[in-house]
């Protein structure tokens, strides 16, 4: 017996393999999972989208409801347009934002207000927004 082949058994890596019910090193050295070639993990969700809107109605709200409760994916939307356009619809947009932060814990965040500018990110629960000052 070679000094590796000794040195493999006294590690435990026996000839039919470490473990070899959840997979071990075979004759050559090579780790084998056990699994074979056509297994693999991938994630729900690979990537996210961030949505940049501007509404323009109400209706346009209910597209970024929908992105946010969904798909999951963050939008920044600019909220001037609405707020030009009169109080009744941008108090509306507002009990939209609310639905989704006190029911589907989003998370929505003023990131700038102007007098040409008043954008708010929104995410879902998913996603973790940080804030730093």
């Amino acid at each position: 017996m070679s000094f590796t082949d000794n040195l493999k058994k006294s590690l435990g890596f026996e000839e039919e393999g470490f473990g070899s019910e959840y997979g071990g090193y075979s004759e050559f050295g090579e780790f084998d999972d056990g699994f074979g070639d056509d297994f693999s993990i991938s994630p729900e969700q690979s990537f996210y989208e961030i949505i940049l809107i501007k509404p323009k109605s109400i209706d346009d709200m209910d597209y970024v409801f929908d992105q946010v409760v969904e798909e999951n994916n963050p939008v920044i939307l600019d909220l001037v347009f609405l707020e030009k356009k009169g109080i009744n619809e941008f108090r509306q947009a507002g009990e939209r934002l609310k639905v989704l932060r006190e029911q589907y814990n989003a998370e929505a965040i003023l990131l700038s207000q102007s007098a040409d500018k008043n954008l708010i990110i929104v995410t879902p629960s998913r996603v973790k927004l940080v804030r730093k000052d």
